[in-house]
């Protein structure tokens, strides 16, 4: 028996669910490659596998991040972003905007295809930060810009459609989901001028022999201007299913239009101008330059504080609508046996001790200790791949059978919630490991090794054989997920509703600056120009010698 629908609404638009499905399955395409890569990766850093010849143990490393944190990311926020644009800015999307998705889809794939060719003949195992000086082969790079400029088509189509949207309804407030859509595409659009001025400017000649050095504390400050946003281009798209798909799931209404909208106007003003935080340890850089970057970098504290304010708010207020009482009363008539609320609901719990992280990552002293530990890629894999990837599995068991005109049944629900809760203890043992011992010391991006059976290395290995552990026990949630998602195809024919969340009827009108996008354009581009240009000027100075590429593989 298919589950209770959320409503009665229209179909949605077929041409516009195929373009949707295409991103969307690509990005699990993407998703399970990149699980085989990670088994590979942990079951041999743990030392309970040797690699048969002819396959390294970097090229894994660099298929497994190039394929989880840049393909199917991307891929699944360009499809969703799309849905939810679809559905709220005229019910479909323009023709010219379905041309520039098919377009931006095509020039991405055909760069992916050629990225994914080049890791796996083994001449790119330069990991998905591809630091220079290694030097990848040329196809690499050159498909790296094709996904670039794929993605920037593809954003251009969400802003003509946002912007055809107001010029056929002068003096209404946009739709909440298609000015997210729009800030989350803006930030891609801003962070990818870096890493595209490295790709286009720095590594494609260099790769071809058209110059002998590079300029490497350059390359990787524009790789983190891009790597950095990279982020929260990642958490937007989460932040927009807990703001507004979650209230509307658990029967809610949307806390505030207003904070809701301040909140992604913060955050793309504080999350590009702040990549030095990533670079605290490296020389080349004023010590004064990586602390002005630091204070933005905590900025970022505050709208992700009101949005957890605002979720937990709106968890309340709908328990007390409902008739509960109590401190915590709000907690007993969450919808806790429906994956769509389920997954992303754990992903917002995780994303807790994920933040604490964080702010240990970018503090100058504590940074030291765990920079370049496993405690960073413990961290990396709580947000991304916890917090991030859950809210997307979440939006998965509702967003195909909206495109595809079905509904969801009890047994694909209950095996989603089976799957969630895999997936948490995986990542408890894998994760709850890197940052263990990363503390007592463990390198990242480093093979099996025990370095001569030195006792500091000996005392790590407990902890890596867990990380293993927890590799094998995330490859059988992830199995369980594409089990979940072919099966999603096969669910009763219905109608389900694609779940946006009304505001509160007493809501005060949301302010119109919040709308007025130069403004804010110029603002983030004023604090880019004051992070960024004193201390480039000085990276392209005689103090920064190129270095030769080389090949560590």
């Amino acid at each position: 028996m298919a589950m209770t629908e959320l409503g009665n609404e229209r179909r949605f638009d077929a041409q516009d669910g195929k373009l949707v499905l295409a991103y969307i399955l690509f990005a699990y395409f993407a998703l399970t490659l990149g699980g085989v890569a990670g088994l590979l990766q942990s079951v041999v850093r743990g030392g309970m596998y040797t690699l048969p010849g002819g396959i390294g143990y970097y090229q894994l490393l660099t298929a497994h991040g190039v394929l989880m944190a840049i393909v199917f990311t991307t891929y699944f926020i360009i499809g969703f972003l799309y849905s939810g644009v679809s559905h709220q800015m005229g019910g479909k999307l323009l023709p010219t905007v379905r041309g520039m998705g098919w377009c931006g889809f095509a020039l991405m794939t055909g760069g992916g295809l050629l990225v994914l060719a080049m890791i796996l003949l083994n001449r790119a195992s330069v990991l998905y930060t591809f630091y220079a000086p290694m030097k990848a082969d040329p196809v690499f790079y050159i498909g790296l810009a094709f996904v670039v400029i794929g993605s920037w088509i593809s954003g251009a189509g969400i802003f003509y459609q946002y912007r055809y949207w107001r010029h056929t309804h002068r003096g209404r407030v946009s739709p909440l989901f298609g000015f997210m859509a729009v800030v989350t595409m803006l930030l891609w659009q801003i962070a990818t001028i870096g890493v595209a001025i490295e790709v286009v400017v720095q590594l494609i000649p260099w790769s071809l022999g058209w110059t002998e050095t590079i300029n490497v504390v350059l390359s990787r400050t524009l790789f983190w201007y891009f790597g950095h946003p990279l982020v929260y281009f990642w958490l937007l798209p989460t932040y927009i299913c807990w703001y507004v798909i979650i209230p509307k799931l658990i029967g809610g209404k949307l806390f505030s239009d207003a904070l809701a909208r301040l909140s992604f106007m913060l955050l793309l003003l504080f999350s590009i101008p702040v990549g030095f935080h990533h670079q605290l340890m490296e020389p080349g850089i004023s010590p004064l330059w990586k602390y002005i970057q630091v204070v933005l970098t905590f900025m970022v504290v505050v709208p992700s504080l009101m949005t957890a304010f605002s979720l937990f708010a709106t968890f309340e207020r709908a328990g007390r609508a409902k008739g509960t009482t109590g401190l915590f009363g709000w907690l007993k008539v969450l919808p806790w046996r429906d994956v769509r609320f389920f997954a992303p609901f754990m992903g917002m719990l995780v994303f807790i001790p994920a933040g604490a992280g964080g702010i240990i990552n970018a503090s100058n002293q504590m940074n030291a200790v765990v920079h370049n530990t496993l405690w960073v890629t413990g961290h990396f894999h709580l947000t991304v791949a916890t917090s991030v990837a859950l809210t997307f599995f979440g939006i998965t068991y509702w967003l195909l059978p909206v495109v595809t005109g079905r509904v969801l049944t009890p047994a694909i629900n209950r095996l989603g919630i089976v799957q969630t809760l895999l997936w948490c203890v995986g990542m408890l043992f894998m994760s709850g490991s890197m940052h263990i011992v990363g503390l007592f010391g463990s390198p990242r991006r480093t093979a099996y090794t025990t370095y001569q059976d030195h006792p500091d290395a000996v005392m790590w290995m407990p902890y890596h054989v867990a990380m293993a552990i927890g590799g094998i026990i995330l490859f059988a949630a992830l199995l369980m997920m594409i089990y979940n998602v072919v099966a999603l195809f096969r669910l009763p024919q219905g109608e389900t509703e694609y779940p946006i969340a009304e505001a509160e009827e007493s809501e005060q009108t949301t302010p119109r600056f919040l709308e007025r996008w130069g403004m804010w354009i110029a603002i983030s581009v004023i604090l880019i120009l004051f992070a960024y240009t004193i201390p480039i000027m000085d990276m392209i100075g005689p103090m920064h010698p190129g270095a030769p590429g080389v090949r560590t593989w």
